[in-house]
């Protein structure tokens, strides 16, 4: 009888222990939904440059270079009016893409918002080297506290980059591409060992595809553009007079211009006949920068 107590106790522990188990169970199910709960909190990230991204009204893209910058479409868009003016006369007077130049200067100085762009004026990240010996910041880079040059207004920033690229052996490679093949030179800049980011040909294609910067070579080069991304809001599209346009000269004196709304250095050069230079030298002008209403000498 004593046995058969023992053996019903023995029984009984056994089944207390089997019901027990789905607690555990339970436990991993609870730890497991709050870890997809956490996941779901993280913010989502700041679309990245490339060309799964176009462009669209006031987009926000975070851009690294020297240093890290949160940056929107129409900033972008802003930068280039500023500077497709000193671009074009660059391409004319360097044979360096205006498109390149741009998309350069967009991803080197965050359009115009990065560190070294606001500090220094600088909009290509070059640094000092042994032969510069003008001003210069420091920055951290590759090294701490690297040397960088500083400039006194951008345009001479832009200056400089054309001449760093014509002055340096390592780049003649590039001159011997076609002044409007955009993609070829932004290969071969880092072929020739201009960035280290494997990705650098593809970010610079990629502005100038979404923000159809390859419309100012054509400007330069003559030839017919037809735009690739037709998103792209429409204060950055083509400023080119068409032949019909008629000079707005002063009614003053025949030989002033009034600047218009979309005219540039090139398109005036053209309706008048004359050089570009031509016009900055009668103008004193410095670089290709006009504004609206301005009065140019032309004649």
């Amino acid at each position: 009888m004593i046995k058969k107590i023992v053996l019903l106790l023995v029984i009984l522990a056994i089944a207390s222990c089997s019901s027990s188990k789905p607690a555990i169970a339970t436990t991993k199910k609870a730890a497991a939904i709050q870890t997809r709960t956490a996941s779901t909190k993280r913010s989502n990230p700041v679309k990245p440059i490339g060309k799964n991204y176009p462009s669209t009204n006031n987009t926000t893209e975070v851009i690294q270079s020297t240093s890290k910058t949160v940056v929107t479409s129409d900033l972008v868009n802003n930068y280039i009016l500023q500077f497709k003016d000193i671009a074009m006369g660059n391409m004319q007077k360097y044979g360096i893409p205006a498109s390149i130049i741009l998309a350069q200067g967009i991803l080197e100085s965050g359009a115009g918002k990065g560190d070294l762009a606001i500090d220094a004026n600088n909009h290509f990240g070059i640094k000092c080297h042994k032969d510069w010996l003008g001003e210069s910041v420091r920055h951290d880079d590759d090294s701490a506290q690297e040397c960088f040059r500083k400039y006194t207004e951008a345009s001479e920033s832009y200056r400089d980059h054309a001449l760093f690229l014509v002055g340096k052996k390592r780049y003649a490679s590039l001159f011997t591409y076609e002044k409007d093949d955009y993609k070829a030179w932004a290969k071969g800049l880092r072929a020739c060992g201009y960035a280290t980011d494997p990705n650098y040909p593809d970010k610079l294609i990629s502005y100038i595809e979404r923000y159809n910067l390859h419309q100012y070579d054509c400007q330069i080069t003559g030839k017919n553009y037809s735009p690739i991304n037709k998103t792209v809001p429409t204060k950055s599209s083509s400023s080119v007079a068409t032949s019909n346009t008629k000079p707005n000269s002063s009614s003053n004196d025949p030989n002033l211009y009034e600047v218009q709304k979309g005219d540039t250095l090139y398109s005036i050069s053209k309706k008048f006949n004359v050089l570009v230079d031509d016009l900055k030298q009668k103008n004193n002008l410095t670089d290709n920068a006009i504004s609206i209403g301005q009065r140019l000498k032309v004649k």
